[in-house]
This record gives structure tokens, sequence and C-alpha cells, in this order.
């Protein structure tokens, strides 16, 4: 993929996030054109303690790359490693034209240790991977939910749900995984950030527990950026939850 395309920017970036009940973390590169940015972001859920930082130009702090998630910043390390899960993938247009591409993997199993002061988390988990690339229209706004949990009959479930990017009726980054096997769900709407609201009548509830949020604004780019770690209820789509754990975020980006 090119750096411009039809007078595009080519925008990528990779997020992983681990959901648990005891520590979440996030993990992402991005890159728009030549511009890049890291951020990281850990919520210990025992303490109710967030340590965070983001990074503009991106350089070395978070390193992600293929199975591995480094975070190497002055008061937190991690070093986890991803196991492999099913994918789904999509290709969108975006505009008129412009696309978007992206893969989604989960439960993807991660093992590793994370360092923070005065804790140490030894991680068995399970995570989300996000990688995304593409040229999308100049101004995009977008909600989206990922997370990790179980159901009430005891099956695994992990979801993935977005509205306003890569969402089309069909074909799109909409994805449930039940035991590990995904499938598409119809279109989804967000009300807010308290909860994803599926066609038949079923609500995803959220519980928001940590915050992050970004307004970025480099003259020929800007960005507002709200991302909540939590914890959901309710219903995936008719799966009823016994628990799960994950994020909910909202993005508006003129890129």
């Amino acid at each position: 993929m090119p750096l411009v395309r039809r007078g595009r920017l080519r925008k990528r970036w990779r997020y992983v996030g681990v959901y648990g009940p005891e520590v979440m973390l996030c993990a992402a590169r991005a890159r728009i054109g030549p511009f890049s940015q890291s951020f990281w972001v850990v919520w210990d859920r025992e303490r109710e303690q967030r340590f965070a930082h983001t990074r503009t130009p991106a350089g070395g702090e978070v390193a992600v790359d293929g199975s591995e998630v480094r975070i190497a910043a002055a008061d937190l390390k991690a070093t986890l490693h991803l196991g492999d899960a099913a994918p789904v993938e999509a290709v969108c247009p975006s505009g008129v034209r412009g696309y978007g591409w992206t893969r989604k993997r989960a439960p993807v199993p991660v093992s590793g240790a994370i360092e923070a002061p005065g804790r140490r988390w030894q991680l068995e988990s399970h995570a989300i991977d996000d990688e995304s690339a593409g040229y999308h229209q100049r101004h995009t706004s977008w909600r989206w939910s990922a997370g990790i949990g179980g159901a009430a009959d005891g099956r695994a479930v992990a979801w993935n749900l977005v509205s306003g990017i890569n969402d089309p009726e069909r074909a799109s980054e909409r994805a449930i995984w039940v035991d590990g096997v995904p499938s598409e769900p119809a279109p989804v709407d967000f009300d807010g950030l308290g909860a994803v609201c599926f066609r038949g009548g079923a609500r995803l509830d959220f519980e928001a527990e940590s915050e992050r949020a970004r307004d970025d604004n480099l003259i020929l780019l800007r960005s507002r950026y709200l991302h909540r770690f939590g914890t959901f209820s309710g219903s995936l789509d008719g799966v009823e939850l016994a628990h799960g754990f994950g994020v909910m975020e909202e993005h508006d980006a003129a890129w």
C-alpha cells in the first residue's frame, strides 16, 4: 500500500488489548502518512490505579511486532507473547475514493509479564489483536467495542463491534466469537458509550472504569479520541453474558 493513493494518505495502526479481571492493558502504534504516534494504558483493577503514556512521534516506547508486544517506559515494563486465534478480515469502502482494510483476531491467548511501581502481574489471559490500514475519507468518525468474556452457559466469547468504519451491511469487520468460532452480526447501534444495541433487541451494557482521552490538532490532521476500559453485562446478540471485560471507544478524525 503506497504512502499516497488518489490524493489520500495511508493510515495504518495496530492495537492489542488485554482484558481481564485483575488488569487491563492496551498498546498501540499508529501512522498517518509520515506522522506517527504510540500509546499504552494499564489499568490496575484491584487498586483502581491507571498508568499511561502517549508519544508523538512514536519512538521506541511501544513495539508491536508479530506475536510480541513490548512496552519500555520509565514507569512501566511489559513483555507479552500472543498465540493464535481465528481472524476476521474485511476490505470496505470509505467514501467515494477510499477503502479500509482490517484484520481482527480474538480471543488471542496471551502470556507474559507487566511490571509497574509496586506491582507485577504474570499474565495468562486473552487479547484482541487489531491490524488496520487504508485510505479513509477525510472525515471519519466511529464507535468501537471489543471484549473478552464468558457466556452464562459456560462458552467462551469475544467480540468486535463497530459503527462508522468498516461496517457495511455484510462482509464487515463486525464479529462475535463463540468458543473461538467467529460469526458476523447485523449492523449495530451505539447508545453513546454506554451500550451496544443489536437489531434483534439484545443490548450489551457497559460500565466504565478507566478513561483515556486525547484531543490532537496538528493543523492538517485532527483527532478527538476517547477510550474506556470497563465491564460488560447483558446479551451479546442473544448470547447471555456471565461476565465481560473490554473497551468502548469513540474516535473522530480529520486525516
